[in-house]
């Protein structure tokens, strides 16, 4: 189930002054909505990994199975082993065997993504975050 790619050379259009030698984090991560800050510099890993998240929106309508569900495959994101690494981070209900990763103070996302499978793997997709 663990087909990501660890590297500390992003390719694509991930913007290398985010990313350090050692593949962490430089900048701290911020919500796009309000600013709050999510992890700290140095605190995650980049990594490569297809993942499908919903479209952002308020944690209520998350998962509400209408049909099919819009939003997007990203591929670029920050891999976190611990929930406590996270300064500011909420979660939605099982959505399946996935708990989607949303701002804890706005409360829109989701942001990331999480599987119940997988309890030291939590991604925060780079496309959905702030960098400062």
């Amino acid at each position: 189930m663990d087909d990501s790619k660890q590297t500390s050379s992003p390719e694509g259009s991930v913007d290398p002054s985010l990313v350090s030698e050692d593949g962490k984090n430089v900048k701290a991560v911020l919500c796009q909505r309000c600013g709050s800050k999510v992890l700290c510099p140095c605190m995650a890993l980049f990594a490569e990994k297809e993942l499908f998240l919903p479209s952002m929106r308020k944690k209520t309508s998350i998962g509400q199975s209408d049909g099919m569900l819009d939003g997007d495959t990203l591929t670029a994101h920050w891999l976190v082993d611990d929930m406590y690494t996270f300064e500011n981070v909420g979660f939605t209900k099982d959505v399946g065997k996935v708990k989607y990763l949303i701002c804890a103070d706005c409360e829109i996302g989701p942001i990331g993504w999480h599987c119940l499978d997988d309890k030291k793997s939590f991604y925060v997709a780079l496309d959905r975050v702030n960098h400062e």
